[in-house]
């Protein structure tokens, strides 16, 4: 999955086009503080070595205000906005800020050892669980980019706007097996279940089937318990629900 995106920035720093874009250091080395240009190009054939693995956040409804947070690497925001969130998934999406991963293989790792769970700070007095889809990918060679991009980015972009996702996290090929692990945080999994029957979504689904030499998703529950700080990863069961 993927999306046409934004750098964060706080209400109170000037707020970028439609059309504009991230900057790119064209020959020149990247500087890993700069959030990369990522597209149907730039990921077939970047530039310069990519060091910047930001979360890609869910833009929050229109009428909250924007947290003035200032994490070392900044996140990516959405164009598109959620319709609404509830409390304890805005503290969420105010501390994956800070989500990263923990190792560079983290497509070979289990899910829950991958990024840092334990160090995102949510209130003490806060109690909720979330739903988490991973997905583990290799491309198949010679498979058609830009038509795939360009079916996942309208995918994106319809979840968010159908509600529920709160963060879609795309790490970069693996340079010596080509596997890549990528990961989506929803509300519910019932928000993520009607994201699944919709039409860009089974549009994107249909690319993939013959995109991917491999291709699993895994499915895991996400929970802060009160009194404790930090998410704690869960394999999800079937039958159970998570989230309101």
């Amino acid at each position: 999955m993927a999306i046409q995106f934004l750098p964060f920035v706080h209400n109170s720093q000037k707020d970028l086009s439609a059309g504009s874009t991230l900057p790119i250091n064209d020959g020149q080395e990247r500087d890993p503080h700069q959030p990369p240009t990522f597209d149907s190009e730039s990921l077939k054939n970047p530039s310069s070595t990519i060091l910047y693995l930001p979360p890609l956040l869910s833009s929050l409804p229109p009428g909250i205000e924007v947290p003035n947070i200032q994490p070392d690497r900044p996140p990516l925001v959405t164009k598109t906005h959620l319709p609404d969130i509830d409390p304890a998934s805005l503290s969420l999406h105010k501390a994956l800020h800070h989500f990263r991963p923990l190792s560079s293989e983290y497509a070979r790792l289990p899910y829950a050892d991958s990024f840092n769970w334990l160090d995102l700070d949510l209130p003490l007095d806060e109690e909720r669980e979330w739903y988490a889809v991973v997905f583990r990918s290799k491309r198949k060679a010679g498979s058609d980019s830009d038509a795939l991009y360009e079916a996942d980015r309208k995918a994106h972009e319809e979840a968010i706007s159908n509600g529920g996702l709160i963060m879609y996290w795309y790490g970069m090929p693996d340079s010596e097996t080509g596997l890549n692990l990528a990961t989506c945080i929803w509300q519910s999994r019932r928000h993520a279940l009607a994201a699944n029957s919709r039409p860009h979504h089974i549009r994107a689904m249909k690319l993939t089937s013959v995109s991917y030499e491999i291709y699993g998703l895994e499915r895991y529950r996400l929970s802060k318990v009160k009194g404790k700080q930090g998410i704690r990863v869960e394999e999800f069961s079937i039958g159970a629900e998570v989230g309101w």
